[in-house]
């Protein structure tokens, strides 16, 4: 199959360097934060509507390929690289079965890489021991065997989370953590680095950026995570580092937004020189801030709000045309108390109408068929219902799912309704 065409955006590196004064992100992973509560809700005949068409013959279909603690791919390390290599083109034929036109390919999951890096060491999900060379390259080859099946490939990171426990001596010697400690902080029972330092800002960017020079990806994806999810009763020790640059801001909240609207603005420009078609996008969770809180906010009550929690000012990237994309994770069901689907989606539609900045909604097919979940995620059509939902807004431009293992799964057939009654056949993606 030919290989569909290249988006092309370019909005925004202007305004956002421009705004900054620059011269010349299940999260996707796992449950998205907490909610106030999540009451079990359901969704009646009202909620279904009609199927809709792709607008213009063009949608976003993707789905989430998640590396970190081997979520997706590989399924355990050590595996051989034949092997792994077998399951990631399984993955990508999963994708392609489904008449998904888009993966998001998680390369960069804990401050490390899935492809030769001179950053940063070999991830430790391919091998079981950071630093050591699986005998291929990942990223190469899911890019290649990707456009073979007309896919888009998205290069996914995370840009400051550093390992998913509090011990550097368990990180391989020569990684930029142990040699510059000073970089560290230790929160919640992980290690990220310090998104305050411009040094840090500086090295993430040229971390992540190396795989764009290297590789003929499609998108450059970052999730939710900014600074941390808060942890009840801890806080997150950037003291020394706002005495030193938080001089200009009101207050710590503000400076923190600051520094997180530096990465993004200065990682946009940078793309832009490098590769000015590789598309910009950024899948926060999905309450910028609560109506309560906030007149502008979403009539939500959840318990994490990107610009007070994470300090990211979500809103206003799109408004302001930093990015070309946002998929808001959106992984609440139809009817929920505390952040009802439909409702989330609205303000989302209300935030992009009129940007240019494609809005698709991050779905969470993850919870389909689990036990744990309300009663609405028990019911196939509830995603399927989603989509004739979000249908109905017009800056609505397609969706993606988490995530790949739960593709090919699919414990109640909750996909397989979806493609059914959405996706019967093959769609570019959006230019």
């Amino acid at each position: 199959m030919r290989r569909m065409g290249r988006r092309g955006f370019v909005a925004g590196a202007a305004g956002a360097a421009a705004a900054l004064g620059l011269g010349g992100g299940t999260s996707a992973y796992g449950d998205p934060g907490a909610l106030a509560h999540e009451g079990p809700g359901a969704a009646g005949e009202m909620r279904k509507g009609p199927q809709r068409a792709p607008r213009g013959g063009a949608e976003f279909r993707g789905m989430w390929l998640c590396s970190v603690a081997n979520r997706d791919w590989p399924s355990t390390p050590g595996l051989t690289a034949d092997r792994q290599r077998a399951e990631l083109i399984g993955h990508l034929d999963t994708a392609a079965a489904h008449n998904l036109n888009t993966v998001v390919f998680q390369v960069r999951p804990t401050a490390d890489a899935l492809w030769p890096s001179p950053y940063e060491p070999w991830a430790q999900y391919l091998t079981g021991v950071q630093g050591r060379d699986p005998g291929w390259d990942p990223l190469g080859t899911a890019v290649t065997e990707a456009h073979a099946r007309g896919l888009e490939l998205h290069a996914w990171f995370n840009p400051y989370r550093v390992a998913n426990h509090t011990d550097p001596g368990r990180l391989v010697s020569t990684h930029p953590a142990r040699l510059h400690p000073d970089w560290v902080v230790p929160y919640g029972g992980k290690l990220y680095y310090n998104p305050g330092l411009p040094e840090v800002r500086a090295f993430v960017q040229d971390a992540m950026l190396d795989a764009v020079r290297r590789y003929d990806v499609d998108g450059f994806h970052w999730d939710d995570y900014f600074y941390p999810y808060p942890v009840a009763g801890q806080s997150f020790d950037d003291d020394e580092a706002y005495g030193w640059y938080g001089g200009d801001y009101p207050d710590k909240a503000s400076w923190r937004r600051a520094n997180t609207d530096l990465l993004v603005g200065g990682t946009v420009q940078q793309l832009r020189q490098i590769k000015p078609d590789v598309a910009f996008g950024i899948s926060p969770f999905a309450v910028w801030r609560n109506l309560d809180t906030d007149p502008l906010g979403s009539d939500t009550r959840a318990g994490v709000q990107t610009y007070d929690d994470l300090y990211a000012d979500t809103r206003k990237w799109v408004r302001e045309r930093w990015i070309d994309y946002v998929v808001p994770q959106v992984y609440w069901h139809l009817g929920n108390a505390a952040a009802d689907y439909e409702t989330v989606v609205a303000w989302w539609d209300g935030v992009a109408r009129g940007t240019g900045v494609g809005l698709y909604v991050g779905e969470a097919l993850y919870r389909a068929g689990d036990p744990a979940q309300p009663t609405a995620w028990q019911e196939p059509k509830e995603l399927s219902w989603h989509l004739s939902v979000a249908g109905r807004y017009p800056a609505v431009g397609g969706h993606c799912f988490f995530a790949a293992k739960d593709v090919a799964t699919d414990r109640i057939g909750a996909m397989a309704t979806v493609v059914a009654d959405h996706y019967p056949t093959r769609v570019r993606t959006p230019r």
